[in-house]
């Protein structure tokens, strides 16, 4: 069934576009209320939001849904992505939901689910959403008590309590005994979910802590701040001598670290530190860890050389989590910086991440900059092309351009090109030892898609 809604990540577009509106978002509540209905109790869901303005429409549109046929909704206001995962299953809810386009800029907007335990919808059931999605509903509906109540809390106990447990719960999964006593970490919250709870919890842990990316106005979420923009934050590292700076998205699923020098820290070399760290420690899962095919060919060669294996699959960390359950790995993310630990999470969360490589560097007394240094990089290009419609994948030229490239790479590099499953753009990524062949290729194939597009 083609998917006419859902995407790799939920449903996201432009805010009263084409596809985004608040008759689709009520539709959504509707047709995943009854879905998630579980017995004669009186079924509940939470409902998170990031910090941007159409979060109110949506949430009120998914509210008058849910309610109508019979669900309570909790309305957790601004919280990070993981936190959602994680009040679902701590709050008892049937159905988890975050309102956010993550690092999207901030006229866009989108909708995830979560089921009880935590974990992102399978393509199975977001079809069946999307069918009774286009059905009559109205016959469904409750009526009388059976109509839902909405609380504008952060859950049943009021007041702040969801953010208390979700910071609570962060905090927990350090090491035993384990503080932030004497680390300097500036933390750049995107202007968004997370502005409230990240650096709440890094100073409780006993961090100097300085914030940036944290005034929201409903307009600023990722612009010029967050993972996607590192540049202030690592201004903000060298300005206040920082032990490290922590770069979340805008619903704080991922994460980007910039060491104690204001250089980068990628995803790569992330899953790297952690993965050979826990399998010293024999807490490592599965031989080794789960990325995408974007990862870069270092990363794959650097966990060979130490016994370590790599599973690729395709973009996305839902079908990076599909592997980790199915294949029992405990470590896994993306370049971009979704890391997911299934010790502690059901989906990337990249304050949790942030906290597991501190542990790592408090473990070993190192600075980051040599913690996180762990291979060099295959020379990697990546760039994107926004095309207006069509399937350019698809068109001869194209085709032949893509197989002549995958010829001239042979089997020392890569050539990954796809479709984001979230806007009109395809994706065009080499790697080889020959940086050189490798900005050739990639520039032939973008030329030739625009020139077709």
């Amino acid at each position: 069934m083609a998917r006419r809604y859902f995407g790799t990540d939920g449903i996201r577009g432009l805010a009263n576009g084409d596809k985004l509106t608040p008759e689709l978002a009520m539709k959504v509540g509707m047709a995943a209320g009854l879905k998630f209905v579980n017995g004669d109790h009186r079924n509940r869901v939470v409902i998170g939001k990031d910090t941007r303005r159409s979060g109110y429409m949506i949430e009120n549109a998914l509210t008058a849904g849910f309610t109508a046929v019979g669900m309570d909704v909790y309305l957790l206001g601004p919280m990070p992505t993981p936190a959602v995962a994680m009040l679902t299953r701590s709050l008892r809810a049937d159905l988890g939901v975050m309102i956010s386009a993550s690092h999207n800029p901030y006229d866009d907007n989108g909708i995830k689910l979560f089921r009880a335990d935590g974990y992102k919808l399978s393509d199975a059931v977001e079809a069946d959403i999307e069918r009774m999605m286009d059905e009559d509903l109205s016959s469904q509906l409750s009526k009388g008590r059976g109509i839902g109540r909405a609380h504008r809390d952060a859950g049943p106990a009021g007041g702040e309590a969801s953010q208390t447990r979700y910071i609570e719960y962060a905090k927990r999964t350090l090491p035993k005994g384990m503080d932030l006593t004497g680390l300097r970490v500036v933390v750049d919250c995107a202007n968004g979910a997370a502005y409230k709870v990240a650096p709440i919890a890094l100073w409780e842990l006993g961090a100097e802590v300085f914030s940036i990316g944290v005034e929201p106005d409903g307009f600023n979420i990722n612009d010029g701040v967050g993972s996607t923009a590192p540049d202030a934050l690592r201004a903000k590292v060298r300005e206040h001598r920082a032990d490290i700076g922590i770069a979340l998205d805008g619903d704080a699923d991922r994460v980007i670290i910039v060491d104690e020098k204001g250089e980068i820290v990628d995803g790569d070399q992330f899953m790297a530190v952690i993965a050979e760290s826990w399998h010293s420690r024999g807490e490592l899962k599965g031989g080794g860890l789960v990325a995408t095919v974007m990862s870069n060919l270092g990363l794959e060669r650097y966990l060979t050389g130490i016994g370590l294996g790599l599973e690729r699959t395709q973009v996305g960390d839902r079908y990076v989590l599909e592997a980790m359950r199915a294949k029992g790995y405990n470590v896994g993310g993306e370049q971009s910086g979704h890391i997911i630990l299934t010790d502690f999470t059901t989906t990337g969360d990249g304050l949790i991440a942030a906290l597991q490589l501190l542990a790592v560097a408090k473990l070993a007394n190192k600075p980051i900059s040599e913690i996180c240094r762990r291979f060099d990089k295959v020379p990697q290009l990546l760039q994107s092309v926004r095309y207006k419609d069509g399937k350019p994948l698809e068109h001869k030229l194209v085709l032949q351009v893509i197989s002549e490239s995958r010829a001239r790479l042979g089997e020392s590099g890569r050539l990954v090109i796809r479709e984001s499953g979230t806007e009109p753009v395809i994706r065009v990524m080499a790697e080889s030892d020959d940086e050189s062949l490798v900005a050739a290729i990639v520039s032939e194939i973008t030329a030739t898609i625009k020139k077709v597009a």
